[in-house]
């Protein structure tokens, strides 16, 4: 009795069942063939052509003289926008904007000033009045000398206080002066430059990555108040690029140039709100926090950085003692 029922069961049930397969398998397909068309249209296709002076004669970018940041503003005014660049000293600054005046025959305008202090935003302020500004790019950061547990931080004390004043009172504060004018054109792009390290904790350099977690929710909650106004907020998390702050010399596929780097993430601008800028390291972002779990990359990011902080530890040790022969070798000498 109980098989005959199963089986006049099965024409019941078998058309309800074929559907729903057919349509979770459709439901499937048009979701991979849509992050294709998108994934071609982000990484392939771009969006080159957003940044213009269009959107105001000039953009400012901190941090302008090493690294990112330059390349930022070598791209900007390649684009013909007319250059603000902020940084603390005033010789780089000077010799940046010759070569962009020289190369792009563009104009500039350079701001010394130190980021690791408060005070310095009255000056700033004074600097940019009265300027259209079409694009802004909160770049200037700091990180740890080496992997560091955080009471074991060398002069902690200033350590966090430079370190929130460089990596997150400067994107609110820059932001605060430059939002304004651009709500005012109902046009204007800010770029703040987080890193992959704020997209989950990564220890022993616990104070860095908070203060890349915060550039990115900060530039995220603006980019959904603002957007409205025809303003564009983008939060820039960028995994290893060869860079003095980064100690890399030899680029990689996964390691780029800043050149390589910021060509790719400009023509993200407008497509993505959130971005890793870079294809591979759009790949490691959805590893690292899609597919990997959360805990195994806080576990392997620790025994990296321990790794990296012994290497650190030893090499410091040697040269402390490789000084101290060479003292002692002086004075036998002049003895």
């Amino acid at each position: 009795m109980y098989s005959l029922n199963v089986e006049d069961m099965l024409p019941v049930v078998e058309t309800p069942l074929f559907w729903v397969g057919a349509f979770t398998v459709a439901s499937l397909s048009l979701w991979v063939l849509h992050r294709l068309v998108q994934g071609f249209r982000i990484w392939v296709w771009g969006n080159g052509q957003l940044l213009s002076p269009k959107l105001g004669k000039w953009a400012v970018v901190t941090g302008a003289t090493d690294g990112i940041g330059k390349v930022y503003a070598e791209e900007l005014a390649r684009k013909g926008f007319a250059m603000i660049l902020i940084s603390r000293s005033q010789d780089k600054l000077d010799d940046v904007a010759r070569q962009l005046e020289t190369q792009y025959k563009v104009e500039t305008k350079t701001i010394a000033v130190d980021f690791g202090l408060s005070d310095i935003y009255p000056k700033i302020e004074a600097g940019l009045a009265g300027l259209e500004i079409g694009v802004l790019v909160n770049n200037v950061g700091i990180s740890y000398p080496y992997p560091e547990y955080f009471l074991h931080i060398p002069d902690l004390d200033n350590f966090i206080t430079n370190m929130i004043n460089v990596n997150m009172t400067s994107v609110c504060q820059m932001t605060r002066l430059v939002l304004p004018r651009m709500v005012e054109r109902s046009k204007g792009v800010v770029l703040n430059i987080s890193s992959a390290s704020g997209m989950y904790p990564v220890p022993l350099l616990t104070v860095y990555s908070s203060s890349k977690a915060f550039v990115d929710f900060f530039s995220r909650g603006l980019q959904e108040e603002y957007k409205a106004k025809g303003i564009i907020v983008q939060s820039v998390l960028p995994f290893f690029v060869a860079t003095k702050m980064t100690r890399i010399r030899k680029p990689t596929l996964d390691k780029p140039t800043p050149e390589r780097y910021v060509a790719a993430e400009l023509t993200t601008i407008g497509l993505q709100d959130q971005t890793n800028g870079y294809f591979p390291h759009a790949v490691m972002g959805w590893l690292t926090t899609v597919l990997v779990p959360i805990n195994l990359v806080i576990y392997f990011g620790a025994r990296m950085n321990r790794a990296q902080r012994t290497g650190y530890l030893k090499r410091r040790k040697l040269r402390e003692l490789a000084n101290q022969s060479n003292g002692k070798s002086d004075r036998l000498k002049n003895e």
